[in-house]
C-alpha cells in the first residue's frame, strides 16, 4: 500500500535513512526538521501518516501530536530516544497510533508503518450528507441545494461528496486528489480548482462571494453551513 509520508526528524542522518527504506518501500515521502514544519506541511499535503521525533525544535512532538488530533486523523508513528513509561503513556495518550525507542532498525520501522496503513478501516459513508441547505444523497448520486435537484458531473459530485464528509474541516488539494482518486487517473489540483468553480455557479446564491464552498487561503478547500439559509 503505496501513501505519502511525512518524517519529521531534527537529525538529518536518521531523516534521510528513514526516507530512504520507507521509498525502497514504494512510499512517497517528505522530510521536515522541526515541529512547526511539520504542522505546516500536514496541513498542506495532507500525508496519510506522520513519522514524528518527539523531541522536535520549534515545537515539540507531543504539542506537534496533541495539534495534529485537534484537527486531522492523520496516522502518527512517534519516534523517542527515551524509553520510561511515563513517557510513552503519554505520547500515546495524546493520539500517537505507535512508537518506535532510538536506536530502532529501519526495517522495524517499515514493518510498523505497513501495519498501520493496513490497519485503518475505510468508513462506512453515510447515505445522505447535509451541509446547511446543501443535500448530498450518496445513495441516490443526487445533490439537491434548497430543496432543488442539482446536475453535477461526476467529479464535481466526488469533490462535494469528500467535502460534505468532513463539515468546516479544511481539505487540502492533495488530500481531496487521494480521497477521489477512484474517479479518475487525471485529477489534478488544476482539476479541483475547475470543480469548484462550477460547484460555486451551482450551489452558491453569489459565486463571486461564497458563504459554503470556502477558500481557505494557502491550504485548500471547506464546506461550511455558512449562514442559516436553508429552506
Amino acid at each position: 500500500m503505496s501513501a505519502l509520508i511525512l518524517v519529521a526528524e531534527d537529525d538529518e542522518n536518521q531523516a534521510e535513512l528513514v526516507r530512504r527504506y520507507l521509498e525502497q518501500d514504494h512510499h512517497r515521502v517528505l522530510v521536515v526538521h522541526d515541529g512547526r514544519q511539520a504542522l505546516d506541511v500536514v496541513r498542506a499535503h495532507g500525508p496519510a501518516l506522520v513519522v514524528l521525533d518527539l523531541m522536535l525544535p520549534g515545537l515539540g512532538g507531543l504539542d506537534v501530536c496533541r495539534a495534529l488530533r485537534a484537527e486531522s486523523d492523520v496516522l502518527v508513528l512517534m519516534l523517542t530516544a527515551r524509553s520510561t513509561e511515563d513517557d510513552l503513556l503519554h505520547g500515546l495518550g495524546i493520539g500517537a497510533d505507535d512508537y518506535l525507542t532510538k536506536p530502532f532498525s529501519p526495517r522495524e520501522l517499515v514493518a510498523r508503518v505497513r501495519t498501520l496503513l493496513r490497519r485503518v478501516p475505510a468508513a462506512k459513508p453515510e447515505p445522505v450528507l447535509q451541509v446547511g441547505p446543501i443535500v448530498v444523497d450518496q445513495l441516490r448520486h443526487e445533490v439537491r441545494v434548497r430543496g432543488e435537484a442539482v446536475e453535477c458531473t461526476p467529479g464535481e459530485f466526488g469533490l462535494l461528496e469528500v467535502l460534505a464528509s468532513g463539515v468546516d474541516r479544511v481539505f487540502s488539494r492533495e488530500q481531496l486528489l487521494r480521497r477521489m482518486h477512484g474517479l479518475s487517473s487525471f485529477l489534478t489540483a488544476r482539476t479541483i480548482d475547475t470543480h469548484v468553480k462550477n460547484l460555486r455557479r451551482k450551489i452558491e446564491t453569489d459565486p463571486r462571494a461564497p458563504a459554503h464552498l470556502v477558500t481557505v487561503y494557502g491550504i485548500g478547500y471547506k464546506l461550511t453551513a455558512g449562514r442559516a439559509d436553508a429552506p
